[in-house]
């Protein structure tokens, strides 16, 4: 057993060296490693000031101040730190096998109050419903054995960026603007593109696949995918386009909605459709064989905001 301990602090040691490598000053090693161990530690309470209690219970105070200039003022990088923590896990990962599939996905993070940055009634995923909390968009790298979270961004509501004041005290960059969720994966996946990263097909739920610019930006950048789509979301075959609506007769307001043609529209005799499924733009057929026919969704399909 003291063995096995004496492994892991000398592997723990060893990643800390690297991620300070990414921080790129040695007078935050201290800080980050001490940040780090409260993660570790147990307990349900994981803000600075509890883990720095446990860290070094003789000097909670000089702690806590050291602890939280070093998450809140410091200026490091995160991307370079991320990019550190992704290589180092990435080396394991493909010991295992190769890089199956690049998961995009948002995590929600509950919150109490007002003014941790981004906080806004919204769907959190851990509670299953629209609450107060933080939303992350996370893109990881996969296989069966494994997977590695590679890029992480912080989602800022349209609430956020109007209100001035709240910027300001939270000390957020006027240069970071509103993007929504799909153009925020968009750019996760260009960094990922740009430091030549394994490629595999791009996975995500209807969040992300039912924003018809989140899945026309995958295929420009030659990605294949397979991606959730709403029951509402209208397609059609590849080549055939939607009928335009009749010309207004008479009265009443003129018609709006365009209709899809039924010729050629439908599938062979007792074939049924998966709802909600898209992958590179076939929709996957139940049938024996894994039929598909490669469709269309309607342009004014959207994603999240």
């Amino acid at each position: 057993m003291a063995g096995r301990r004496a492994e892991e602090a000398e592997r723990f040691d060893e990643y800390l060296g690297l991620l300070g490598e990414g921080i790129g000053h040695a007078d935050r090693a201290g800080p980050l490693r001490a940040y780090l161990t409260g993660r570790l530690l147990a307990g349900k309470r994981k803000s600075v000031e509890p883990r720095a209690a446990k860290v070094d219970p003789h000097h909670v105070s000089m702690r806590h101040q050291s602890m939280h200039h070093f998450v809140a003022n410091a200026p490091w990088d995160a991307r370079a730190v991320i990019a550190v923590a992704r290589e180092y896990a990435l080396a394991q990962l493909e010991r295992q096998g190769p890089v199956a599939a690049w998961v995009v996905d948002d995590s929600g993070f509950p919150k109490k109050g007002t003014h941790s940055v981004g906080v806004a009634r919204q769907y959190c995923g851990p509670m299953g419903k629209q609450d107060n909390c933080q939303v992350a968009v996370t893109l990881a790298l996969v296989n069966p054995s494994m997977s590695v979270p590679c890029a992480y961004r912080l989602y800022l509501p349209k609430a956020w960026r109007e209100d001035r004041q709240r910027r300001r005290a939270a000390a957020i960059p006027n240069e970071v603007g509103f993007q929504t969720k799909p153009e925020l994966a968009l750019a996760q996946v260009d960094d990922l593109l740009a430091a030549d990263l394994p490629r595999a097909p791009v996975v995500a739920d209807a969040g992300y696949g039912s924003a018809t610019e989140f899945r026309e930006g995958l295929t420009a950048r030659g990605l294949s995918y397979a991606v959730g789509i709403m029951r509402e979301t209208t397609v059609w075959p590849q080549g055939d386009s939607p009928v335009p609506p009749p010309r207004a007769r008479g009265r009443g307001r003129p018609a709006t909605r365009l209709a899809i043609p039924l010729t050629d529209c439908s599938p062979r005799p007792g074939a049924k459709f998966r709802p909600g499924q898209l992958a590179g733009g076939a929709l996957a057929r139940r049938d024996q064989g894994c039929d598909a026919i490669t469709v269309r969704c309607h342009p004014r399909a959207s994603g999240p905001s």
